[in-house]
């Protein structure tokens, strides 16, 4: 095997600009959503694609772009994906439709996966010396959590100043820079016995994921009985037990299903997927509701998270200091149940609530995702042996990357129905006639919050606002109050599971670099 000892500083530095651009892709948009919808007429299954055509592929070919890097090269996997990701970018910033945006952010995606699949390999082969390979994984997950709390700043302060497109725009400079130092700076590396790329189980999986997000998107609009929508949730589950099968048969499978015999790697995984899928997967309401709800500008709704942002970032680093001496339950099933508390915390909004109300929920919710991605990693690695550490991390970090996508999808359909209901409610009996009242109630459920006044004569329109405020804000808190029983159950569920680590025989260099990724 070729290894990289000739630049490890630059390997570090354009690895951590990459992963930086892509993951900060994943909440920069949540803040932008409300020019997206004006400036494209595009509704809630627009908006929910716009996240979740960007999750589906990072998620679905995260471990295959692993194995091709083994295979093929990880530079010239990672210098391909650099360049898909940002000719996927170019091609956002210039999108024309809500339609062609959705599909740039397939080709994104694809080129994260790309990218997210060979960084930590290519930094775990430029830093030979475990010393100095443990300082720059520190720095990477680092980065991790950084691009996770300034995305929404970053996106309100570009969305404010010069536009949405260039929250994509701005990867292209930064995207070509990298590309030329991975030509220049890096050196090619690969394993002596690379495994085999399983496109099965692949094309099973991403499948799979797609009819059931489709069904979930489309579910409200088509009725959930509706022969397309029954036919989508059929084709998902088939696909799914194609998965399951044959990555049980397989020789060398995607995923290796015995990961799952442990209790502890179960408990952990568990966790990643309920806290990416509750939390993560409901920012995109909450700035919503920031936004069209509650008419703060972009910049304003980024600023409104920063309590939670700020939260995880101080928690992360303070649990990763002290998880060797707790209890790996505790850490685990503690962290999942303090994110169920403040998910509860947030269920408290009304029509005439401040944004205020949230922020100790924010808070809490903030501490306990912060104090789960310090440790799940680890412990996650911990319940496996060495020879399988990296395909651990590759499938904690595809579920992590699953549970965004699931949440986006699932929270949609609660949400829609809680602010339709709502409204309709409220305005039935009003000098409305129906069908405005059931249009009216449809484009709040889609997220447009209080801009629903437009469409109605001005002597109704404080009623209307009243109406969407208190939707908006029952939205919210139903599918808070879903997520924090979810999350309890997940939490108890990694109490009882979770077990403290067996000691284990020392990591191969080739492994401790995957086994080091930090949570999103």
């Amino acid at each position: 095997m070729k290894e990289n000892k000739q630049h490890p500083g630059w390997t570090l530095a354009v690895v951590c600009a990459a992963i930086f651009m892509l993951l900060l892709d994943l909440t920069v948009v949540a803040v932008a959503l409300g020019e997206l919808q004006r400036d494209f007429d595009a509704d809630l299954a627009d908006l929910q694609w716009v996240v979740d055509a960007y999750t589906l592929p990072l998620a679905g070919l995260l471990l295959t772009a692993a194995t091709l890097g083994d295979r093929i090269g990880r530079r010239r996997i990672f210098a391909a994906g650099l360049a898909l990701f940002t000719l996927g970018s170019l091609a956002c910033a210039l999108a024309w439709s809500a339609l062609s945006l959705d599909v740039f952010r397939v080709v994104q995606g694809t080129g994260a996966a790309l990218l997210f699949g060979t960084g930590l390999p290519l930094i775990g082969a430029a830093f030979p010396d475990p010393r100095r390979r443990a300082g720059a994984i520190g720095v990477f997950g680092a980065t991790l959590t950084g691009a996770t709390a300034v995305g929404p700043l970053v996106g309100g302060a570009l969305v404010d100043g010069p536009g949405w497109r260039w929250i994509f725009l701005i990867n292209v400079p930064i995207g070509l820079a990298a590309l030329a130092v991975t030509r220049w700076r890096l050196t090619e590396s690969r394993p002596e016995n690379p495994r085999r790329a399983d496109w099965t189980g692949t094309a099973l999986l991403t499948g799979g994921l797609f009819a059931l997000l489709l069904g979930l998107i489309r579910g409200h609009a088509d009725g959930w009985g509706s022969p397309l929508i029954v036919g989508l949730f059929v084709v998902a589950g088939v696909l799914t037990v194609g998965f399951v099968v044959r990555q049980a048969t397989a020789a060398q499978p995607m995923v290796d299903l015995s990961l799952f015999r442990s209790p502890t790697f179960t408990g952990a995984a568990l966790s990643v997927f309920t806290v990416s899928a509750v939390l993560v997967g409901a920012t995109t309401y909450l700035s919503l509701y920031f936004l069209n709800t509650l008419g703060y500008t972009p910049f304003e709704a980024g600023l409104r998270f920063l309590p939670w942002t700020l939260a995880s970032f101080v928690a992360a680093p303070l649990a990763a200091q002290i998880a060797h001496r707790v209890s790996p339950r505790l850490t685990v099933g503690g962290s999942v149940l303090l994110a169920a508390i403040g998910a509860a915390m947030m269920t408290g909004l009304d029509g005439d609530s401040a944004w205020t109300v949230l922020i100790p929920g924010f808070i809490v919710a903030g501490i306990g995702m912060g104090v789960q991605g310090a440790v799940v990693s680890q412990v996650s690695l911990a319940a496996v042996e060495p020879a399988r550490a990296g395909m651990a991390t590759g499938v904690v970090n595809t579920l992590r990357q699953l549970g965004i996508a699931a949440g986006v999808a699932v929270w949609g359909v609660v949400y829609q129905a809680r602010v339709a209901d709502e409204v309709t409610t409220r305005l039935s009996g009003s000098a409305l006639p129906d069908d405005s009242v059931r249009s009216l109630a449809d484009a709040a459920g889609a997220g447009a919050g209080t801009r629903i006044v437009a469409a109605v004569p001005e002597a109704l329109r404080d009623l209307v606002s009243a109406a969407a405020r208190a939707a908006g804000a029952a939205g919210i808190g139903r599918m808070m109050l879903l997520g924090a029983i979810v999350l309890a159950v997940a939490g108890v569920a990694a109490v009882i599971l979770v077990r403290s680590p067996k000691p284990a025989a020392p990591v191969p260099s080739e492994e401790v670099a995957p086994a080091a990724v930090s949570a999103v």
